[in-house]
């Protein structure tokens, strides 16, 4: 499945006209719902990655992750019951955001009242008018998994990558970071998964001796495997090596945005965020508010 890459969105965001589509005769249903209308009637629903992990996915029919934890603890903090609606991960963020949010997908497509796991970028909320970026929890990074059998004396960066192989998933960031390192010398030992978990496993097999992608993703299937190791070492020249993680709402729902806001913000400071982490083997790493 292909999974939506932060890069090329902020790519296209200097590219791209900030042209707002506004839709038309729907009904409330479409648009989500008000905090006062949630509140009313006792649920509340998240929008999620699927197929996501350790953020989101369902396994026997129930969804789990970090993200599913989160939205629970908003949840409970507004005193509402949690429903998570799963989407697979469009061609960028912006298509997320209108799938997501403000407009629903257009096969048959519902919005939820909040979607986790948004990219808090300014260009990305200018050109998205609709929706309200906000409620920042994380910041993500990219970092190197690496055999620690095979790295023995020190950690891997990517210069060892000109000897080295390196897994990376498809026309992700560390696919274009590395791909252009030294005019092209580390792209001889670059291989291209179709997702993380399927590079690790290759790294598992000893088909790469490192792999090189978004730290959250590398420890958790690096998790339990103790010859295992991430590190996340300086990358110069790459310009979007971490970013935020927060919420989107519709722009109309600023209250329910708030509101979740001021939920987000107590999880952080009470240690209740960073626990969620924990229990799912990650670090965490606060945002910058």
């Amino acid at each position: 499945m292909r999974r939506r890459q932060f890069l090329a969105s902020l790519l296209s965001v200097a590219a791209t006209p900030a042209l707002a589509q506004r839709p038309q005769n729907v009904g409330r249903d479409v648009v989500g719902q008000s905090l006062e209308d949630i509140l009313e009637r006792g649920w509340i629903v998240f929008g999620l990655y699927d197929d996501f992990a350790p953020y989101s996915w369902e396994e026997n029919g129930k969804p789990r992750g970090v993200d599913v934890e989160i939205g629970r603890l908003i949840a409970a903090d507004l005193g509402v019951e949690p429903r998570f609606l799963l989407h697979g991960a469009d061609e960028t963020v912006d298509d997320d955001l209108r799938n997501m949010v403000w407009k629903g997908h257009y096969i048959g497509g519902r919005v939820a009242n909040v979607m986790l796991r948004a990219p808090y970028n300014r260009e990305l909320a200018i050109r998205n008018e609709l929706v309200v970026l906000q409620g920042q929890y994380q910041n993500e990074r990219i970092a190197i998994a690496y055999d620690a059998a095979f790295y023995e004396d020190e950690k891997p960066v990517p210069a060892y990558f000109r000897f080295d192989k390196v897994g990376v998933e498809n026309d992700s960031i560390a696919d274009f970071y590395l791909s252009g390192m030294g005019n092209g010398a580390v792209a001889p030992n670059i291989r291209r998964f179709r997702s993380p978990g399927l590079a690790m496993e290759a790294m598992k097999a000893g088909e790469v001796q490192a792999v090189m992608g978004a730290q959250g993703q590398l420890e958790w299937f690096a998790k339990d495997e103790d010859r295992l190791a991430v590190h996340a070492p300086p990358l110069p020249g790459l310009a979007v090596g971490e970013w935020t993680i927060g919420i989107a709402v519709r722009h109309n729902w600023r209250a329910l945005g708030y509101a979740v806001d001021d939920a987000i913000r107590a999880a952080v400071q009470d240690g209740r965020m960073e626990r969620i982490f924990a229990d799912h083997g990650l670090s965490w790493i606060p945002p910058e508010w």
